[in-house]
């Protein structure tokens, strides 16, 4: 039997994680057509229909979804062994997949410390809009926000995530804000993934809910706390990760009162990568960054 191309396989794993031949385009650096192509004669080759097609919709068949399952463990299969290939006779690579605020807020800022240390190891990382739930099979390590269970890996706390109350100095300036109630008739910025945010916050400190001027809502947590130092309004943010800017003064903290949550930061990787020296080192590095922040 004739082996489907190794180009078509992946073309199909990137479409089949996007729902989206445009998406998956993007990411391969070709045209939606090609992807629409290659993905037409892997299926005529396969016989089997892989994707279900609609008017603004796609879906994987169950076929498509047994095989993007199989497809995606051979890929991180054939990536670990060619890792391990240059780990012993080349430069070792550490594939990172990490949630963009905490890249962009504690990551990133501190990650020439790792580098300068660790001179021999090439670094990749890639942040998704999507924060990672568990370990994709591209990366070697991943920074992960949740609960778990994390069956089958190894896990490493990083922190517990909490959010307090900040705006921007302009913004405290302008709006009397002295006690919890002052927050009624102002702008609340909210996470769209944390909708109940502030009505946790307020149950919480047993106050009425607020009733805002009016409520921001946006995209990623990256947004709400650019919106909070631009002065738009008042926001929840994460703890720990706005340290940086409550110690420059982007940000000023309102309250004491935080907002915990049964969350945590964890750094997660499989067992059989626990003897790689790089993974080790950089395991420790992020553990002791984390204690610092």
């Amino acid at each position: 039997m004739r082996l489907p191309s190794l180009k078509f396989l992946k073309t199909f794993q990137v479409a089949a994680k996007h729902r989206s031949f445009k998406a998956a385009a993007e990411e391969l650096c070709i045209t939606p057509s090609a992807v629409s192509h290659q993905i037409k004669a892997l299926e005529e080759q396969l016989g089997v229909a892989l994707f279900e097609r609609g008017v603004r919709t796609m879906k994987l068949t169950d076929a498509g979804g047994h095989y993007l399952e199989q497809v995606s463990e051979i890929f991180s299969k054939l990536e670990t062994v060619t890792e391990q290939l240059k780990v012993r006779y080349g430069r070792s690579i550490l594939r990172l997949n990490v949630p963009p605020f905490f890249a962009n807020a504690l990551l990133l800022p501190r990650l020439a410390s790792f580098t300068q240390a660790r001179e021999e190891t090439d670094i990749r990382i890639e942040t998704t809009s999507s924060a990672p739930k568990a370990l994709p099979p591209e990366a070697d390590l991943s920074i992960v926000l949740g609960t778990g269970p994390w069956e089958g890996l190894t896990v490493h706390e990083l922190f517990a995530q909490s959010f307090i109350a900040a705006c921007s100095p302009s913004f405290l300036a302008e709006h009397r804000i002295e006690v919890h109630e002052d927050l009624n008739g102002k702008n609340l910025l909210l996470h769209e993934e944390r909708r109940d945010a502030w009505e946790r916050w307020a149950m919480g400190l047993k106050m009425e809910p607020i009733r805002p001027a009016r409520l921001v809502r946006l995209n990623t947590m990256s947004d709400v706390v650019r919106a909070a130092e631009q002065g738009v309004g008042v926001a929840l943010v994460p703890s720990r990760l706005s340290a940086d800017r409550f110690a420059a003064g982007g940000l000023v903290k309102l309250f004491d009162e935080e907002l915990s949550t049964n969350e945590s930061y964890v750094l997660l990787h499989r067992p059989e990568d626990g003897n790689r020296e790089d993974l080790q080192e950089f395991t420790r590095w992020i553990l002791n960054e984390c204690r610092l922040a």
